[in-house]
């Protein structure tokens, strides 16, 4: 019998590290609680020495006494037999804020690239925050405007991770006005289903069900059902007429349906009825 992938836990950014730190706190427990051997992966920021302690601070501040942090400055490094190992001893695996095309410019194709898919595949929890939480879909949001309506030209999009198929992820989404260029993207990309995360709320994603955690909420953009767009009359500059599309604001307690594109607005309730049905 095949073994379940590991969950994954994608963080909007700026998760509470110095009170209950309930976010870290669930993502420790899904990797083995205090059994649990977390890796924090630097490799998107410029400060890995200091990101790396801050981590290695809260995660022993909350229980882990494994913890240890890998960073990446080169593609030889993501090459190397000790960063494999590390990989594979590791529990949980966490990618710190920074630079998206950081993570994908100096892992994408590497041995820790695989070694990474191997680990979650046999049930290794990752988790992101920020620039970590974009990156874990197939094709990721590196750059773009805020605060504005939605236009071709005001976001970028380039290959992620591939952790997480069909959507695109944005982070610190209620805080920096993300809408417009989240709505911009799977304009673009219908086929996709646009995940907005707020700060100090993440998804917890298994077996293509979503559900939220946290102090915001995940805003899921549906443009499958799109009824009209301009997308292919429009110059980049201009803005998008988009009509049809579906928008489901989700707080901490509800849940969604990947795969089907429907909202479970009570997830502990669908919980017990889907154990009652097995």
């Amino acid at each position: 019998m095949a073994s379940q992938s590991g969950p994954l836990v994608i963080v909007g950014g700026a998760e509470d590290k110095t009170g209950e730190c309930r976010i870290l706190r669930r993502f420790v427990e899904l990797g083995g609680g205090k059994h649990a051997r977390v890796l924090v992966i630097t490799v998107a920021t410029k400060l890995p020495v200091e990101v790396g302690a801050e981590y290695i601070d809260v995660f022993q501040r909350i229980g882990v006494e494994d913890v240890r942090t890998f960073d990446v400055s080169h593609r030889d490094a993501a090459n190397a037999a000790s960063a494999i190992q590390m990989i594979e001893q590791a529990t949980c695996i966490y990618f710190t804020g920074g630079d998206q095309l950081r993570i994908t410019k100096l892992l994408g194709g590497t041995r820790v690239d695989a070694a990474l898919h191997e680990a979650h595949h046999r049930g290794v929890v990752l988790g992101g925050t920020s620039a970590g939480a974009s990156m874990m879909s197939s094709t990721m949001i590196v750059d773009g405007q805020a605060e504005t309506n939605p236009r071709p030209s005001i976001v970028d999009m380039a290959p992620g991770m591939e952790f997480l198929d069909g959507c695109v992820i944005d982070q610190h989404f209620a805080q920096r006005g993300r809408l417009g260029r989240l709505l911009s993207a799977v304009a673009q990309y219908p086929h996709h289903l646009g995940l907005g995360i707020d700060e100090d709320t993440a998804v917890i994603v298994r077996d293509h069900v979503l559900q939220v955690i946290g102090r915001g909420a995940v805003s899921i953009v549906d443009a499958g059902k799109v009824s009209y767009s301009n997308l292919d009359r429009v110059r980049r500059d201009e803005s998008l007429a988009l009509c049809g599309v579906q928008l489901h604001m989700l707080p901490e307690g509800c849940g969604f349906l990947l795969r089907d594109r429907k909202p479970i607005p009570d997830f502990e309730q669908w919980l017990h009825r889907k154990e009652l049905s097995s």
